[in-house]
């Protein structure tokens, strides 16, 4: 789709296409009512400002439309419904060992009990052994910083997603 294209759609086409990306609803209410945009760059830059002007429900809310990394087939499948966006993902369920993916399940229930939501990364490009690194070096944080970083990620996830929407 291209950004005329979205431009274009009627509202609650234009609001799924971008739910797609964030499922934080006032995210996409607000970002969805200040259409038309010139520019991705604009559009980039009204997603980005919308994101952060959010509160800390809405950023948990985002966090919800994330597959859980409950169990080893559910790591699974998260990377392979991410590998339709980001084919680069293929390669790191393919090379990643059980055990590295019973770790990361391990760990994002010990990171879930600790914050209350599921850990969030921004996956694109990193191995499931980058990502229980990750997990693991944000598990001591104390709650008020984790849920910045957590934040953080979406951010980074919503932007891959956006441009990914405007390909």
């Amino acid at each position: 789709m291209t950004l005329p294209d979205l431009n274009t759609l009627p509202s609650p086409a234009r609001a799924a296409a971008l739910a797609t990306c964030c499922g934080a609803t006032a995210w996409v209410t607000t970002l969805n009512q200040q259409f038309p945009f010139a520019s991705a760059a604009a559009l980039h830059e009204a997603a980005e400002r919308t994101w952060y002007n959010l509160t800390e429900a809405d950023w948990r809310e985002a966090f919800l439309h994330h597959p859980k990394i409950g169990s080893v087939a559910a790591l699974k499948e998260k990377f392979a419904s991410t590998a339709a966006w980001a084919a680069s993902e293929q390669g790191a369920v393919r090379q990643a060992s059980d055990e590295t993916l019973a770790a990361l399940a391990a760990g994002n229930d010990a990171y879930e009990r600790k914050f209350g939501y599921i850990f969030i990364v921004c996956a694109t490009g990193k191995s499931a052994a980058e990502m229980l690194a990750l997990l693991q070096a944000r598990l001591p944080h104390e709650p008020h910083s984790e849920i910045q970083v957590a934040m953080g990620e979406q951010a980074k996830i919503t932007r891959l997603r956006l441009e990914k929407l405007l390909a």
